[in-house]
This record gives C-alpha cells, sequence and structure tokens, in this order.
C-alpha cells in the first residue's frame, strides 16, 4: 500500500514489494501466489480499512443518511491512498468485508422503498457515480475550473460552451458538488420507490 500511495500502482511488481521487504521475488509467491493476487490483496486491504468507519447499517436511522455515510467513507478511503484507489474501479473483491459494504447498500435500498428487482441496478448505478467521482477528483480529470472550458469558446464552432462560459471559468468546489450529486442520486431512489408504490396501489382494471 505504501508503494503504491508514493508511486502509483503500475509502480508495482513483485520484486519492488520483495525489495521492500528486504527478501527475493521468490519468497513472496508462497504468500500471494502470483502479482494479480498481490493487488487482489490490496483491495480486500482497502475494503477492510474502509468497514470500520461505515455507519452500523442494522436499520436504525435514515436511509439517506446511511448512504450519504457510505459515500463520504469511500471518498476518504479514495484521499487516504490515491495511488491504491485506481484498483477499486477494476478488481472485484469477494472478501466478507466486500459482502457487508454490498449488504449495507442493499439494506438502504430496500428501507427506502426499492423493489428488490430494482435493487441490484440502483446499487451498482449508485457506486459507479461514488467510485467515478472519487476516480476523477484523484487522477486530474476535475480541475479547480471545468475541465472541458480550455480557451476562449467559439461560438459558431461550440456554441453551448459560449452560452455556458461564465459557469465554465467559475471555481467548482468540488466537495459541495459530490453533496449535490448524492442528493440526486437520492432522489432517483426515492422516485423509483414512488413509482413502484403507485404502481402497487394502483388497481387492475378487469378484462
Amino acid at each position: 500500500m505504501a508503494l503504491a500511495d508514493a508511486d502509483g500502482v503500475a509502480a508495482l511488481s513483485m520484486r519492488a514489494v520483495a525489495q521492500r521487504l528486504g527478501l527475493s521475488s521468490m519468497a513472496l509467491y508462497p504468500y500471494v501466489g502470483s502479482k494479480d493476487g498481490l493487488l487482489d490483496g490490496l483491495v480486500d486491504l482497502l475494503v477492510a480499512d474502509l468497514v470500520p468507519t461505515l455507519p452500523a447499517g442494522d436499520g436504525d436511522g435514515d436511509w439517506r443518511e446511511r448512504l450519504r455515510g457510505l459515500a463520504r467513507a469511500v471518498r476518504r478511503i479514495g484521499h487516504a491512498h490515491p495511488g491504491a484507489y485506481a484498483l477499486m474501479m477494476g478488481r472485484p473483491s469477494t472478501t466478507p468485508d466486500a459482502a457487508r459494504l454490498v449488504e449495507l447498500l442493499y439494506r438502504a435500498l430496500l428501507d427506502a422503498g426499492v423493489p428488490p428487482p430494482q435493487v441490484p441496478r440502483l446499487e451498482r448505478l449508485l457506486t459507479t457515480l461514488v467510485l467515478g467521482f472519487v476516480a476523477a477528483e484523484l487522477n486530474g480529470r476535475f480541475a479547480s475550473r471545468h475541465p472541458d472550458r480550455g480557451p476562449a469558446a467559439d461560438a459558431a464552432e461550440l456554441p453551448a460552451h459560449a452560452a455556458l462560459d461564465p459557469e465554465l471559468r467559475a471555481e467548482v468546489d468540488w466537495d459541495a458538488e459530490f453533496e449535490a450529486d448524492l442528493d440526486d442520486g437520492i432522489r432517483l431512489i426515492e422516485l423509483t420507490a414512488a413509482t413502484s408504490a403507485a404502481r402497487a396501489a394502483t388497481p387492475v382494471a378487469a378484462g
């Protein structure tokens, strides 16, 4: 983890880790099996570091605040371990801690009234929103001003850019934008639950 945080995942190798530990590369293989095993272990470590910071998720408290707590915890882990965080985007974790994390999301969505067939899809949407936002913060896609602004927009070639020029020049508060995105995600959950409830309450016309 220290190597990844210092130099990025690209710098990780069995050799680099072995040198850090004062071992030969071959001495690592009985413990991790391969470089893939090493990288999977890093993902598991990130998830294990994340879980103790999460809300209990035992049904107490508003589901909205539980989801916000989950999202904020993921963002904190990303900023604490920027080098290793990219692994969370591309390597699944199947540890008990990872299952607990998804369980908390499932419970919050069910408590919100989301119908079970919609829960897995909304879980994927929300995790993609949060993981992607944090990844964009860390890899530089997000800048202090809008990354697509560039030089002054040519109204003929980029009319929408030109129309939005004052907004694209403004400084962005990424903390506020993250919270606004969470609010939008929560509104989508509320809409999904409300639509399902309305359909369930509508009597079926006799054929």
